[in-house]
């Protein structure tokens, strides 16, 4: 494997590791019938939105300055609308409407939009390999989820899970419609792009929420809650999945999607929620060989490489 591929994988590792603790710990930042001390899913993210503004263009003072053409600023525009606002706003607002357990098994489906979605946007093939690995993957994270303790308190929504099912299908239209343009530049000068206009729409359209919050009331639990969602789950990962897009094809940077479950349940038995048996261990090893495989499914380049040699033979 060369040094940028496994650069990308590190860095999906990262991403999804970390956002596989985000739904339990926004899960206890949101306001519900379990939770009347939290916030609305408005404000955290527009909390999100703006954090990650603010962390972004800080960054981005230390580094080379990167000028983006016009046209790219406004396809970064409907990127941001896709990968940032849709995407975290109805994940949060389904979240705080359903439990964490359904939006896992939702966040399934990424892959396999993706997969679709790649050979409409990308013309790249969906090979048996792919196509294998991708639904090897899904049963292993969906074999995990169902078997895991779960909390009685956490009840389902279909308006809940319909909103995640929607904000699953924005972020893989963002992974696939918008690759091109998001590995033209660095990751830092992409987000900084994308979240600065998420920030515009967030003051505009969550005022409101933001003004209702109770600043007073909030806990330092709620705090540090919100620190890990907008400095970890948005910010650091944020800053790593462009990384995993430049290097790797869509349909395996969707496919670390299946990371999550795998580190939900692995924190859970940390911390004595859960156990670990053999049932498990087989669901985590579906979902890690399934990344293998679709890692090691060929390319559109590569299946086009190979035909021209042939001719080159005959």
């Amino acid at each position: 494997m060369d040094k940028g591929k496994l650069k990308g994988h590190a860095a999906l590792w990262v991403a999804n590791i970390v956002w596989g603790l985000n739904a339990p710990i926004c899960k206890s930042v949101l306001r519900s019938e379990y939770n009347t001390q939290g916030i609305s899913p408005f404000a955290l993210s527009a909390y999100r939105m703006l954090g990650a503004c603010l962390l972004f263009w800080t960054v981005s003072l230390f580094l080379p300055r990167e000028k983006v053409a016009p046209r790219d600023v406004v396809l970064l525009l409907f990127a941001s609308v896709f990968g940032i606002q849709l995407n975290q706003m109805l994940f949060l607002w389904g979240l705080s409407l359903t439990s964490p357990i359904d939006t896992s098994i939702i966040a399934t489906i990424v892959p396999v939009l993706t997969m679709v979605l790649a050979t409409l946007f990308l013309r790249e093939p969906i090979t048996w390999l792919k196509a294998g690995g991708v639904l090897l993957g899904c049963a292993g994270a969906l074999l995990l989820i169902l078997v895991s303790q779960h909390g009685a308190s956490h009840t389902s929504s279909v308006t809940g899970d319909v909103l995640c099912i929607v904000s699953a299908v924005c972020y893989a239209t963002y992974l696939t419609a918008f690759r091109n343009v998001i590995v033209r530049y660095s990751p830092v000068t992409t987000m900084k792009w994308m979240f600065l206009f998420a920030a515009v729409a967030a003051v505009v359209i969550y005022h409101r929420p933001l003004a209702e919050v109770d600043y007073a009331g909030m806990t330092p639990r709620t705090w540090a809650g919100i620190a890990y969602v907008v400095g970890g789950a948005t910010f650091l990962s944020y800053l790593m999945v462009p990384t995993g897009q430049r290097y790797l094809r869509p349909t395996v940077v969707s496919m670390y999607n299946y990371v999550q479950p795998v580190v939900a349940v692995l924190f859970t038995v940390a911390v004595g929620l859960d156990t670990f048996g053999f049932t498990k261990g087989a669901a985590a090893l579906c979902v890690f060989v399934g990344v293998w495989l679709v890692t090691k499914s060929k390319s559109r380049a590569q299946l086009e490489a190979e035909m021209q040699n042939r001719k080159g033979r005959d």
